[in-house]
C-alpha cells in the first residue's frame, strides 16, 4: 500500500519505508472497483455545535476551552461561501447514484492514547467518525483514506494507529486505500500526532435517506453507543482534572481505568444500518456526535416537526453520570455535548418498529416525532 510523505529534508525516509512495509503486510479487505474520482470540492459538512452554557451549571465545553461562539461564527462564513453544506456529508452524482463523503478526526481523544501509551484503537475511533456519518444518508462505504501527522516518526507508534485504522475498515467492510504521512519536525510536540480520516460511499439516487418522508407519529430509535466515541474530550479532561482524579482512576462500574474505559473506540454502525434499511422503511438517520441530541437530531426533521425524546427507554451509561457528578455539569450541557449512550438514532413508521428491534443490536425505541420544533427531552 503506497503511503505518500510530506516530510522536512532532515526527516527519516528509512522510518517511512519500514511502516509502509508493516502496513502493506496488515490484512486489508478487497478493494471495490471505482469507476470515477470523486468531483474535486464535493461539499462535506462543517457543523460547529451551539452550547448554552450558564456559569452557575458547573463546567462546560466553553469552561473547558472550545470556543463555540466563534466555531458558530466559521460556520455561517463558510456556509455564504458553499451554501450547499450542512448534512452528515456531501453527495456528487454519479450515474444512477450517488458518491457520498465525509471527513473527521478524533480530537482531543488523542490527549488520552499519548498519555496512556495505547494507540491501538484510536484507528477505530477514526473509521468510524466518517463511515458514521455517510450510512446517515443510506450509504455503503466503499473506501477510506486517512492522514497521519507527526513531528518526528516512531514507526511502532504509527504501525499501531494504522492496525486500528484497518481494523475500523475491515469492520465496515471497506477498503482502505492508502494514506499520507506527514513528519514535521518542530511542529508537534515529542510524542504527539492527530489524524484525519476521509471516507467515500454510494448509494442509489432512488434510495436516498434524507429525513424528507418524516412525520409526526414517526418513532425514534436509538442505538447504543459504546462510551464517549470521540466527541467532549475537551471537557472530560477538564473535568478529571478539576476533580482531581487521573487516567488511572479505579472506577467500580469497569475492570478497567477510567482512561481505558473512555479510550474505548467509537462504535461502528455499518452493518446494523445496512441491514436495518433492507429490512424496514427507514425514513432518516441520525449519527449523535458533537451537539449531542439538541443539534443533531433537527438535522434530519422536517420544518414544523419536533421531536419527543423519552428518559428512562434507554439506560444511561454509569460513565456519562460520573462525569456529570464529578464536574457539577447541568443535564442539558449534557445532552449537548455527549450522546449520554445513544450513538445512532433511525426513524421510521410506529409500524415498521418491532421488526427493526427485532433485528438491531442493543436498540430501543427511545422517541417520537411530533408536532412542534426543536428536541424535547422528557
Amino acid at each position: 500500500m503506497h503511503r505518500g510523505c510530506v516530510s522536512d529534508p532532515r526527516s527519516t525516509a528509512t522510518d517511512i519505508a519500514v511502516l509502509s512495509q508493516r502496513i502493506g503486510n496488515m490484512r486489508i479487505t478487497a478493494a471495490t472497483p471505482v469507476g470515477a474520482k470523486l468531483r474535486a470540492g464535493a461539499g462535506t459538512p462543517r457543523i460547529a455545535p451551539r452550547h448554552v452554557v450558564r456559569a452557575e451549571e458547573g463546567l462546560s465545553y466553553k469552561a473547558a476551552g472550545v470556543d463555540i461562539e466563534a466555531g458558530n461564527e466559521l460556520v455561517k462564513r463558510i456556509q455564504k461561501l458553499n451554501p450547499s453544506i450542512g448534512g452528515f456529508s456531501g453527495m456528487v452524482p454519479f450515474g444512477d447514484s450517488f458518491l457520498v463523503a465525509g471527513t473527521d478526526g478524533v480530537g482531543t481523544k488523542l490527549k488520552l492514547a499519548f498519555d496512556l501509551n495505547k494507540h491501538d484503537t484510536v484507528g477505530i475511533d477514526l473509521v468510524a467518525m466518517s463511515v458514521n456519518d455517510i450510512i446517515t444518508s443510506g450509504a455503503r462505504p466503499m473506501f477510506f483514506l486517512d492522514y497521519f501527522a507527526c513531528g518526528k516518526l516512531d514507526v511502532d507508534t504509527a504501525e499501531q494507529v494504522v492496525k486500528g485504522i484497518v481494523d475500523g475498515c475491515n469492520e465496515s467492510d471497506c477498503q482502505l486505500l492508502g494514506g499520507e504521512t506527514a513528519e514535521m519536525p518542530g511542529f508537534y510536540a515529542d510524542g504527539e500526532y492527530d489524524l484525519a480520516g476521509f471516507a467515500v460511499g454510494s448509494v442509489k439516487k432512488d434510495r436516498v435517506i434524507d429525513g424528507s418522508r418524516i412525520e409526526a407519529g414517526d418513532v425514534i430509535i436509538g442505538y447504543k453507543s459504546s462510551g464517549v466515541h470521540s466527541n467532549g474530550f475537551s471537557l472530560v479532561r477538564k473535568v478529571i482534572e478539576k476533580s482531581g482524579n487521573s487516567f488511572d482512576t479505579a472506577v467500580e462500574w469497569s475492570d478497567k481505568s477510567l482512561g481505558h474505559a473512555l479510550l474505548t473506540p467509537t462504535r461502528l454502525y455499518v452493518k446494523e444500518v445496512m441491514s436495518l434499511i433492507e429490512l424496514v422503511d427507514v425514513k432518516g438517520l441520525v449519527h449523535i456526535t458533537g451537539g449531542g441530541f439538541v443539534e443533531n437530531i433537527p438535522r434530519v426533521i422536517p420544518k414544523g416537526l419536533g421531536t419527543r425524546i423519552q428518559r428512562g427507554t434507554w439506560d444511561i451509561p454509569p460513565l456519562f453520570k460520573w462525569i456529570q457528578e464529578n464536574g457539577g455539569i447541568a443535564d442539558s450541557e449534557m445532552y449537548l455535548t455527549f450522546n449520554m449512550g445513544i450513538g445512532m438514532i433511525a426513524v421510521m413508521s410506529r409500524a415498521d418498529a418491532d421488526a427493526a428491534l427485532a433485528a438491531g443490536v442493543d436498540a430501543a425505541v427511545i422517541g417520537e416525532v411530533v408536532e412542534g420544533s426543536g428536541v424535547d427531552i422528557v
